[in-house]
């Protein structure tokens, strides 16, 4: 069965610890600008929503990309499914950022950048005290669990 990230909203504190993680085990610095996962805090509404690549089943961004920068594939020690970038042939041309509608793609350094599921084994993951962030087998496909998703967030909208 696939493993993916699981997003509880619910118990999102808005910490940051997954951002400082990301961007560390990635940059070798503690900068949340540099991280692939954003925890989008709503004071307002006393709620904190992490925001992170969904490995779209058909990913807008690899269409979008003119230098072929972006595949899919699927790790031969953990056969996790994940949509990647590769740094040798990305022309830091931002055109998978527009592509994607979650926004979960970034440049930096002149190049793309998006979660990769750090090798099946996501340190945001392991530093989510909180229990927010979960790495599991899921009967659901991508695209339902973006679906979930997006129906919370879409109801926590509507209540203010």
């Amino acid at each position: 069965m696939p493993k993916s990230l699981v997003i509880d909203v619910g118990r999102c504190t808005g910490c940051g610890y997954c951002e400082l993680m990301c961007s560390f085990v990635h940059h070798g610095e503690f900068n949340p600008l540099k991280s692939r996962i954003h925890a989008s805090v709503f004071i307002e509404k006393s709620t904190a929503v992490p925001v992170v690549c969904y490995q779209c089943e058909d990913p807008w961004c690899l269409k979008a990309c003119p230098a072929g920068a972006i595949s899919i594939e699927n790790d031969p020690n953990t056969d996790i499914r994940v949509v990647k970038v590769n740094r040798e042939k990305c022309v830091g041309c931002k055109m998978c950022t527009l592509a994607c509608p979650f926004g979960c793609i970034v440049v930096s350094d002149g190049y793309a950048e998006k979660c990769d599921l750090c090798g099946g084994y996501p340190e945001c993951v392991r530093i989510c005290r909180a229990g927010a962030l979960k790495f599991e087998e899921t009967e659901q496909g991508i695209a339902a669990k973006r679906k979930s998703v997006a129906e919370r967030l879409l109801d926590s909208y509507q209540e203010g």
